[in-house]
């Protein structure tokens, strides 16, 4: 039996709502975000849009709503979430946390839930809530005077199918009012207005209605006083309505569906409109003195993403929140740029969703993968590529083999650009220096170039310092002469050396530790001691942010496997920590990341000790040890975007950085680098120089951060994805919208051939008209050295209920061009397909069909049916494991089949006996699998081998079930880091996921004892963190759909998301959680840590 271990490596990133206002503070112009679970809440500055808070929420966000009750200094936030339940919130300036300030259940006994969405507006004179959850029902929670909720009430509305809703604005002495839009039996739409008594609990009629608007109206928007009324927008037409006044204005526009709207003046004069292929409009509506609407003018602004929601923010700052692409921050400029357009992007907010379909594949050839998405949609369509880890954008290579040491220098100790870069080497030391945008070899005279330098820096006092073998040398910076040397007693040698701007540090012989001051342009022997054995390295590099001036505490790595940390400049031991082991200390390093201090201590096999270490005292806690790599490590800072960093080189480069107060690690997209130094000169600004075996990189490091994500936009929507390794190539099937004369919609189909690495469109096949493609895959045929792209379509004529038509093409990559080989005509649509053994799998409507790959009788090649199983409803998804094929149906759950080659027949062998709609399935294992369902439900199902009797061997039982709370589209076997290296540590199996909203997560299969443990943890961490709103994480992440509609806990599958938050934990509810779980606060912290190492 399998145990799983869920967590989202990639966030939600789809924006399904904004609002804005004053939340965090009486003078705070707040941006808050719903990306499906998640609520984000940003602080507008004038550098742009800064996070303030980032929150899960148990319950997936429907809706989302600011109101300010009488006396109140600030905003609360009203929520509701799909499950019916509602809180209301504050944020709590002093914790920087959101409290709860009211909450409930607004579920009904009866009543069927609205299929459109649930609408929830707070009155305007915020006397009450109103929500429309089920047809025919509005429901009622009052507010008081004081701001107080009462208990909630239904009243039945007459009208079944509610377009929308909407509260007017009122004067304050009159009852709240309602518009409804909504449609009759007979598919014509109307509105009508309703006042709403609190007191007697009932719906009057309201001052003005009216039969019969556009049958395209969708959206109503309320226009604040003194204008009033509200804005009824169509497809075609918008109109302004206004009963109390007796006037109407309508305007025409051309053919569109608009999607949001966002108010720009307090007053209602000016509204943006999001159309759904990303045109932004600006309506005005024009009026007299007494406020009387006589006119609305629709000017086109420009181009953003299709919008989902508009927020206006301030000085013509606007947030375009998107499901469908990017989200963008943009400005409105008065004039027109050069393209017509008012419209400037000033940020842009990634968003992976919809994933409609992803691979995983090893671009790079490093044993890493990586997610190339299809995502977005229509004109917002795009590939993502996902990798893990740190790219280094290169601006400049030489080769130089065999690099042993690397460091930069200034002209000048007072100088803010670098100029020289040091290469030492066995027997040599070289310099290049930087001059007109080019690097050129240099010679410094004050330097011995005959030697390999150990170590060397910019020196306080205007010199530079050059450590040898033999010697240490200062040197004028202006003259570039030498100034003084000092060399070691007895003609000894130098093995070891360590400096700042003011002292080195050096070891000679094998057990000797000199320390000397080298300011103000002379060198000083300050003290020496004899170490207890032989030593490995040394590090004399201060703390704090800056990392310049004086060290108080010098590190020294000995033989004997030990750390020693020595108070300067006495060079007395106050800290020696034994590290255990048979392998030695290589490089140490001290480096302060987010104001915390660290000691860190790399190991000759690629292991890493970390240690907090007391600046006072020198003592050292929280000992950590982390694989990164098979080889010796060598450690150095740098500085990126204003923060320090570590950079870790080895044969699997890393950057070690801080986040939150936690260290985290992040590998680098280069191999067997051996040195790293800072090289921020003029024209390589914030740059790193690398060196590998082979040769000197120079090049700007990505943002430091967990996921690096690459968009290659389309400009269509591409639907299905794969990789053909030997034509090193991808292809792609998108729908591309045109619009023909009459302005019209088209949809044109295409198949796709692009570069794996330039991602360049190689080749193009057009599609027949009306023919969509379905699914895509990579083939190989019996007796056939060839390797295949094949595509399933499906013909979908206009009124055509299910597709009776559709081919599987089979295309073969001949000079880097797609060459029809073979195709079928079938009866229905191929909506999957699944190479097998030699043999091609699909799925045909309601049949499973296996075909083979033959010789033709012109000479061509051809697909020839072996056999087929019948009786699902639709066959939507297949995946293989030997001899057996699990079927995802579209509502028969998940079936196990198996193909008897004697026989030549498919057959089944077991189902699930439940209803689940399918949108994804996967095998975890021989007997075990996994499915998601539309109910944004995981559940996995085990092959009962064990069974006495045949009624039970046919049925797949349900092992686990898990609420993810987001539509899986897709599931894909692979990782997205590297696998360590150590023989010790057992590879866990993983399984990547990609959501409707953006999120890319993991499946792992844990071991049962390390399942039973964390499941522990998450019942303790449940007792520790309590749900934003009183929201509960057992009923979230309880199995529930429309056959379950209560609910079950889940089971067989554990929350990671929720046990990885144990790391971000003050120090005392952590112990609180280790306490309850009956382990170390330690020990736990390294079980969570491997588990993150997962993603």
């Amino acid at each position: 039996m399998q145990y799983n271990y869920v967590v989202t490596a990639h966030k939600p990133s789809n924006v399904n709502l904004s609002v804005t206002g004053n939340f965090t503070g009486p003078n705070d112009l707040n941006l808050i975000v719903a990306k499906c679970n998640r609520l984000l809440i940003y602080l507008l500055t004038p550098e742009g849009l800064q996070p303030i808070l980032d929150t899960p929420i148990y319950g997936r966000i429907a809706t989302l709503e600011l109101f300010r009750t009488n006396g109140a200094e600030k905003d609360a936030l009203c929520l509701t979430t799909e499950r019916w339940k509602f809180c209301v919130l504050e944020f709590d300036a002093e914790s920087r946390e959101l409290t709860t300030r009211a909450m409930g259940d607004l579920q009904d006994r009866i009543g069927r839930p609205v299929d459109s969405g649930q609408i929830s507006h707070i009155d305007p004179n915020v006397k009450m809530i109103g929500l429309h959850l089920y047809d025919g029902l509005f429901k009622v929670v009052p507010i008081d005077p004081r701001g107080h909720l009462k208990e909630a009430f239904n009243i039945r509305l007459e009208e079944l199918t509610v377009i929308d809703i909407q509260f007017l604005h009122v004067e304050k002495d009159r009852l709240p009012t309602i518009l409804v839009l909504y449609q009759d039996p007979k598919e014509m739409r109307h509105f009508k207005t309703y006042e709403i008594n609190a007191e007697t609990k009932d719906l009057a009629p309201g001052p003005w209605q009216q039969q019969g608007v556009e049958l395209g109206a969708t959206m109503i928007i309320p226009v604040p006083l003194p204008i009033g009324g509200a804005l009824l927008v169509g497809e075609q037409t918008i109109s302004h309505l206004n009963g109390d006044r007796n006037s109407t204005k309508t305007i025409s526009m051309g053919p569109t569906v608009i999607r949001s709207w966002g108010k720009i003046d307090d007053n209602g004069s000016r509204y943006l409109l999001g159309g759904h292929f990303g045109t932004l409009y600006v309506l005005v509506l024009e009026h007299d003195a007494s406020f009387k609407v006589l006119d609305m003018k629709l000017e086109v602004l420009g181009e953003t993403s299709c919008a989902t929601t508009i927020s206006y923010l301030d000085s013509g700052v606007v947030f375009i929140g998107s499901s469908f692409g990017d989200s963008q921050l943009i400005k409105l400029h008065q004039d027109k740029d050069e393209l017509g357009s008012n419209v400037e992007v000033l940020e842009s907010f990634t968003n992976l969703g919809p994933i409609q379909d992803f691979c995983v594949v090893d671009l790079e050839r490093q044993g890493q993968g990586q997610v190339v998405t299809c995502s977005g949609t229509l004109k917002d369509g795009s590939l993502r590529v996902v990798r893990n880890g740190i790219g280094i954008d290169e601006q400049a290579q030489v080769e130089l083999p065999g690099i042993k040491g690397l460091w930069n220098l200034r002209d000048s100790f007072e100088g803010d650009y670098d100029k020289y870069l040091v290469q030492s080497f066995i027997g040599e030391t070289r310099v290049l220096e930087i001059g007109d945008e080019e690097l050129g070899e240099t010679e410094l005279d004050g330097f011995e170039h005959s030697a390999q330098t150990i170590w060397c820096g910019n020196i306080k006092g205007d010199c530079l310092c050059q450590v040898t073998e033999k010697s240490i040398r200062l040197v004028s910076s202006s003259m570039k002469s030498l100034k003084q040397e000092w060399t070691p007693d007895g003609g000894g040698s130098i093995t070891l050396a360590s400096g700042n701007s003011e002292q080195v540090v050096v070891a000679t012989g094998s057990r000797t530790i000199v320390l000397l001051d080298v300011s103000e342009g002379k060198i000083t022997e300050l003290n020496r001691t004899e170490a207890s054995c032989e030593i490995s390295c040394v590090n004399v590099a201060p703390l704090g942010g800056g990392g310049g001036g004086r060290s108080t505490m010098c590190a020294v790595g000995m033989w004997d496997q030990s750390v020693h940390v020595l108070r300067l400049p006495s060079l007395e031991a106050l800290t020696v920590e034994a590290l255990g082991g048979d392998v030695i200390p290589r490089s140490l390093l001290f480096a302060t990341l987010e104001e915390q201090d660290y000691l860190l201590c790399a190991l000759g096999d690629g292991h890493l000790f970390s240690f907090r270490i007391d600046r006072a005292t020198a003592a050292l806690s929280d000992k950590k040890k982390v694989s990164l790599g098979t080889q010796p490590l060598t450690l150095s800072r740098f500085q990126s975007k204003g923060s320090t960093h570590v950079f870790a080189a080895s044969d699997r480069p890393t950057v070690i950085y801080s986040n939150n107060k936690k260290l985290l690690f992040s590998n680098v997209n280069l191999k067997d680098v051996t040195q790293m130094s800072q090289f921020n000169s003029e024209d390589f600004t914030d740059s790193l120089a690398i060196a590998t075996e082979s040769g000197l990189t120079i090049g700007t490091i990505d943002d430091i951060q967990k996921l690096h994500i690459r968009s290659v936009p389309l400009g269509e929507q591409p639907r299905r994805i794969c990789h053909q390794e030997s034509a090193r190539a991808f292809c792609i099937c998108t729908i591309k919208v045109t619009f023909d004369e009459a302005g019209e919609d088209v949809d044109e189909h295409y198949v796709k051939l692009l570069d794996d690495q330039t991602f360049e469109v190689l080749h193009t096949f057009e599609l027949r008209r009306w023919e969509n493609c379905c699914s895509l895959t990579t083939c190989t045929f019996i007796d056939d050295a060839s390797t295949y792209i094949v595509v399933g379509t499906a013909e979908a004529v206009p009124h055509e209920a299910e597709p009776s038509q559709g081919r599987v093409l089979v295309f073969e990559v001949v000079e880097r061009r797609l060459r029809l080989a073979a195709e079928k005509e079938v009866k229905g649509a191929v909506y999957t397909l699944k190479a097998f053994n030699g043999k091609l799998l699909a799925g045909i409507n309601s049949k499973v069909e296996l075909f083979r790959l033959v010789e033709g009788d012109s000479g061509g090649k051809e697909l020839a049916s072996e056999c087929a199983h019948r009786g699902h409803i639709l066959v939507l998804y297949l995946e293989s494991r030997g001899d057996f094929i699990l079927l995802g149906d579209l509502m028969r759950s998940m079936s196990l089949l198996t193909y008897k080659p004697v026989d030549g027949q498919v057959e089944e062998i077991a189902h699930d006996f439940n209803t689940n709609w399918m949108t994804a399935i996967d095998i975890l294992d021989d007997d075990t699998f996994i499915g998601a369902e539309n109910h944004y439900n995981l559940f996995s199902l085990r092959k009962n081998t064990d069974a006495t009797t045949d009624e039970e061997r046919l049925r797949l039982e349900v092992v686990g079930e898990y609420h993810m709370g987001d539509l899986i589209n897709r599931f894909r076997h692979g990782s997205l880091v590297m696998r360590s290296g150590d023989a010790d540590t057992p590879v866990i199996p993983t399984l990547i996921f990609g959501t409707v909203n953006g999120c890319i997560g993991v499946v792992a299969s844990l071991p049962k004892e390390e399942y039973d443990l964390m499941l522990k943890v998450q019942g303790a961490l449940n007792q520790v963190i309590k749900g934003v709103g009183g929201l509960r994480h057992e009923d979230w992440r309880s199995f529930q759909s429309e056959r379950v509609p209560a609910g079950r806990p889940s089971k067989g599958f554990v929350d990671g998301d929720l046990i990885e938050s144990f790391l971000d934990l003050k120090p005392q509810k952590m112990e609180q959680v280790a306490n309850a779980v009956g382990v170390t606060v330690e020990e736990l912290s390294k079980r969570v840590e491997e588990l993150q190492r997962l993603h």
